[in-house]
């Protein structure tokens, strides 16, 4: 596979730790909204993932739910909600 194929891009923490993600530069490309940089895509990605991830935990598991991770839910709700303009039931069609 070409260079010109991928793209990598360095996430780093405050704790100077960092890791690399490799994506196909067309996939990036496709999901780019209104001449979004790199990184803003990767970004838009990684908070989706992870509210849809902890949206499922919260809510669609036969455990009761912890309520520390409510507040995390919430807290990435609002989160997801200030980045998009929008609710995670709205940007998804899914809500409760």
């Amino acid at each position: 596979m070409a260079d010109s194929d991928t793209v990598t891009l360095t996430i780093d923490a405050p704790n100077d730790t960092q890791d690399e993600v490799t994506l196909p530069s067309r996939l990036v490309a496709m999901l780019a909204e209104d001449g979004q940089t790199d990184p803003e895509v990767a970004g838009d990605l990684v908070l989706f993932s992870c509210a849809q991830r902890v949206h499922a935990t919260v809510h669609h598991t036969d455990e009761e739910t912890d309520p520390e991770l409510e507040a995390v839910e919430e807290t990435a709700m609002e989160l997801f909600e200030e980045r998009f303009g929008m609710t995670f039931g709205e940007a998804t069609g899914h809500g409760h």
